[in-house]
């Protein structure tokens, strides 16, 4: 499948997000990521909507590097467990969006940058509350 530099090879990509998730970086944003997608292609592909199967979606462009090289950034992506669930499926989602009716043939990069803007908001609700603090009020 033809892509931009570092997308052509998904086998070797795979190789190298398995190699990270190791001990590198956490497992939850790659498969929220490439498994919302999945799903999402799956419910377009039986509708008629897109015609071309999930699996090609999965490895064509640049989803591979966006989930398992880009949206993993220690620096942007979320901290708590369920926060990067919640940051995976949403970029997938959005990324779905762009892909299929977006004027951008690839939505990997937007979308990850789209879901960057949202952890502050992500991190707000899904950190934990220290146990036995009180509530400010107005």
């Amino acid at each position: 499948v033809g892509g931009s530099i570092g997308e052509t090879s998904a086998l070797l990509l795979l190789i190298g997000g398995i190699f990270l998730v190791t001990g590198i970086i956490d497992w939850r944003i790659p498969l929220s990521y490439i498994g919302s997608v999945f799903v999402l292609y799956i419910v377009l592909f039986l509708t008629g909507v897109s015609q071309l199967t999930p699996i090609f979606h999965i490895l064509a462009g640049g989803l591979m590097i966006g989930a398992f090289f880009m949206a993993t950034d220690p620096v942007t992506s979320p901290i708590t467990k369920k926060g990067r669930w919640i940051f995976g499926i949403c970029a997938g989602l959005l990324t779905v969006l762009i892909r299929q009716w977006g004027g951008y043939p690839e939505g990997v990069s937007y979308s990850i940058l789209i879901m960057n803007m949202f952890v502050p908001l992500i991190e707000k609700y899904t950190l934990p509350r220290p146990f036995g603090r009180v509530r400010r009020t107005a």
